[in-house]
């Protein structure tokens, strides 16, 4: 939908050894890419790219829940960017890294969203993908 409708796609990869990117969910020619742990803010040109773009809202996928997804949301909020996580496009082995890291989002110290109110600005709100549109 994101690529469909013309929006940044800005891809982040890992460091972790042994990581294996999904063909349908890889990089495309062109798309911005960032390469770090957790936050992926930390030590990239992330908030730069974002601000090249103009983005001022973000959605958020990825695998490890209770990691770049966590820690890179926090850091959107901590920017004042206005952030969906869509909560089936998101992964974590265990299962319960992924429910830990849903009510985190809502409950971040000073971004508290915790009634899951849409689009609260800079804020998080918690979605799905088939609920996600882009203008």
């Amino acid at each position: 939908k994101a690529r469909d409708a013309k929006v940044t796609v800005i891809y982040s990869l890992t460091t972790a050894a042994g990581s294996v990117v999904r063909t349908e969910v890889a990089p495309q020619s062109g798309d911005p890419t960032v390469t770090g742990r957790a936050d992926k803010f930390f030590g990239t040109t992330l908030e730069q790219i974002l601000k090249d773009k103009g983005v001022e809202n973000a959605v958020v996928v990825g695998s490890a829940a209770n990691g770049a997804v966590l820690y890179t949301t926090f850091g959107l909020s901590l920017r004042g960017y206005t952030v969906v996580v869509a909560q089936d496009g998101i992964s974590a082995e265990p299962e319960f890294p992924i429910t830990l890291t849903r009510w985190q989002l809502l409950n971040q110290p000073g971004f508290t969203n915790a009634d899951n109110k849409p689009l609260a600005k800079g804020m998080v709100t918690l979605s799905t993908t088939d609920q996600i549109t882009f203008k």
